[in-house]
């Protein structure tokens, strides 16, 4: 497989980030830079959650119904849905539509209301940053999982969160910042500003 793909543009991306022009914005402008807000993280978990057997495109793709849907995915808002907001939701054609998800979100909302106690849902994410971050090279050398992202899911489910594991709380961590998975040879290796060239912090 390809390392990278130069666009048009001259610019080098992962494969699959090259073709698509959503994608393609995403990866450019999103996709690894720090979210360290409270409604910023439960949202990227909200949508990795629901990604869950998809292709990100398709989430994507849905993501602005699913912001209508969730009330811009503010968590005292979607924590205090009720049956009539389940019904709605799974009315929805807009977004996935599936009942395990969407009471999880629901669920998950409630959870981080109840993390504000203790310094708050972006915070805990965040102290599972690691020491180093992986420098791959080729797509086959970018990890699915981590131990960090495994002790993030543990964590999450032991506070009362769903749909967390440790895939998904590894994609989440790319999506936001916490590591940088960007190919060497990417125009975006690197645009956190968190890590150096060779994966140590910073």
């Amino acid at each position: 497989m390809t390392a990278v793909v130069i666009g048009p543009d001259g610019l080098a991306r992962p494969s699959w980030a090259a073709t698509d022009d959503l994608l393609r914005e995403y990866y450019d402008t999103e996709w690894g830079l720090p979210v360290t807000d409270e409604r910023g993280v439960f949202e990227r978990l909200s949508l990795e959650a629901f990604q869950s057997g998809l292709s990100w495109a398709t989430i994507l793709r849905k993501r602005p119904a699913f912001r209508a849907a969730f009330a811009e995915f503010d968590p005292d808002q979607v924590a205090a849905f009720g049956e009539a907001d389940i019904d709605r939701l799974l009315a929805d054609a807009g977004i996935v539509r599936n009942r395990a998800k969407v009471l999880a979100t629901i669920a998950n909302a409630q959870a981080t209301l109840a993390l504000r106690d203790d310094g708050g849902l972006a915070e805990l994410v965040w102290s599972f940053q690691p020491e180093r971050t992986p420098v791959p090279a080729t797509p086959a050398e970018v990890p699915t999982t981590s131990a960090e992202s495994v002790a993030l899911a543990k964590e999450l489910r032991r506070r009362g969160f769903r749909f967390v594991g440790p895939t998904t709380m590894f994609a989440l961590m790319e999506a936001i910042g916490l590591m940088d998975t960007h190919l060497v040879g990417s125009h975006r290796r690197g645009c956190s500003g968190l890590w150096a060239a060779d994966g140590t912090r910073a």
